[in-house]
């Protein structure tokens, strides 16, 4: 169930919705009632990772499944609506997770595998309409506007039904679609048409929902504030503290009384969002701002030897994503946590873009030489940002060498650093044998 909707609220507003869509496909009803308006598709994949694992098993068909970190520390990535029937949900710990369900199979991620079909999914949703954003490797906004009259397929329900047919029988993995005048409202219809759990039993969802402007009001209204992008809990309880717990109470507020409690531009854009005023365009051409990877430990580590080996692997995971997206970054960062729970950040500029996986690697464990590490770490990532496409050519005349100094001052890690560009042919005949033989084929010694 959607959050925010009681059961007898969620099925008065879906049974009003989906009545209006079985009427929407004898007659083709445009959005707004009068002319071709916006029309935004916001696709979202269920339960991705889970759902990539059944399909790449299919003993698994009937079982619970979690994807995710094992030992004391891990969490659940991802998880199908089987496990979801005792109670199991994503970022839950995995140790939680399977005391509450016992029998479920455990399984570790494949990002790479979860990245093809994530390409795959983009592909088959560029087809459809240039104006794609991808909202991380599940999920996509369209803007459909452009394309509806040469679909051909009528209303906007017809429209969400065929797509998501289309990606159910290219992929054979299922998807919810929502569609309506803004992100807003088609993210959240694709929510409320995804399967649900009611009394340990999996509700089968509509799939598609299409919300028209006359239907928006009835829509909206009823949703917790909880629902909408940027209210955490602080601001949500700082709202209900005000009497202030749905949408439709939200969108007539005084708004002098919200901005002295969340500040000026938070409250004028969260009474917009209630009120179904969201013009944020899809953004075709919008590039990922950053890539990267971390790992929680079973235990705190003290070895920094042993913490930079674990550092390897995630800075080869970064640097795969990389070469997967044709982007080199300029910025390579690590993020360390402590056993304590306190979380740093260290990162460095480079003069060029990287993305072998020695060079991402050499930069992360030079960062971690500037660190103490005293008191065990529980906690390291690495990421890139920066990015700049690699068809914009790579600077050869700043050599690498030129770069500032690793934080630890090591005259070696320097060395290191001017032999990165020798680094890429060998990078590319490791992609090549991965791509041939999984992942695991093939490594840095220091990952031993």
């Amino acid at each position: 169930m959607e959050p925010g909707l009681s059961g007898s609220e969620s099925e008065r507003v879906m049974g009003s919705i989906v009545a209006g869509q079985a009427e929407e496909v004898s007659r083709d009803i445009q959005i707004g009632g009068e002319g071709i308006g916006p029309m935004i598709c916001h696709l979202d994949m269920d339960s991705f990772f889970a759902a990539v694992e059944e399909l790449d098993q299919p003993g698994l068909a009937g079982k619970p499944v979690l994807v995710g970190g094992v030992g004391a520390r891990g969490v659940v990535a991802s998880c199908n609506y089987q496990a979801r029937r005792f109670g199991v949900h994503s970022a839950m710990p995995m140790s939680r997770a399977q005391r509450l369900c016992p029998e479920a199979v455990v399984l570790g991620p494949r990002h790479d595998r979860y990245r093809r079909v994530s390409a795959e999914l983009m592909t088959i949703l560029r087809d459809v309409t240039p104006l794609v954003e991808p909202v991380g490797l599940d999920e996509a906004f369209l803007d459909l506007t452009g394309s509806r009259r040469r679909l051909g397929l009528g209303s906007p329900f017809a429209v969400g039904r065929w797509l998501r047919q289309t990606v159910v029988a290219k992929l054979g993995l299922g998807c919810s679609v929502g569609i309506g005048r803004s992100k807003l409202v088609a993210k959240l219809a694709s929510r409320m048409a995804k399967p649900r759990v009611e009394a340990g039993k999996v509700l089968p969802g509509n799939g598609v929902l299409a919300v028209t402007a006359a239907q928006e009001p009835a829509f909206l209204s009823p949703l917790s504030v909880r629902v909408l992008p940027g209210v955490g809990p602080a601001t949500a309880a700082r709202l209900e503290a005000l009497g202030i717990r749905t949408l439709e109470e939200l969108a007539s507020a005084p708004e002098p009384i919200l901005r002295r409690q969340l500040g000026r531009a938070t409250a004028t854009a969260l009474i917009r969002l209630a009120a179904g005023r969201d013009d944020r365009p899809v953004r075709g051409d919008r590039a990922p701002r950053s890539v990267g990877h971390e790992e929680t430990f079973p235990c705190d580590l003290y070895d920094r030897t042993l913490i930079e080996q674990r550092l390897v692997p995630m800075a080869e995971a970064v640097a795969a994503a990389l070469e997967a997206d044709a982007r080199t970054a300029r910025t390579i960062s690590i993020k360390v946590r402590f056993a304590d729970f306190r979380t740093i950040t260290r990162s460095r500029s480079l003069h060029v873009g990287v993305a072998t996986s020695r060079e991402v690697a050499l930069t992360a464990v030079a960062l971690l030489r500037g660190v103490n590490l005293h008191g065990g770490v529980r906690l390291v990532g690495v990421s890139a940002s920066g990015l700049v496409s690699t068809e914009s050519g790579r600077q050869l005349a700043l050599e690498l060498w030129s770069l500032p100094g690793p934080p630890s001052g090591r005259e070696e890690d320097a060395l290191e650093l001017s032999k990165l560009e020798a680094w890429t042919g060998v990078s590319a005949a490791l992609s090549a044998v991965r791509a041939k033989f999984g992942q695991e084929a093939i490594g840095l010694a220091s990952r031993l």
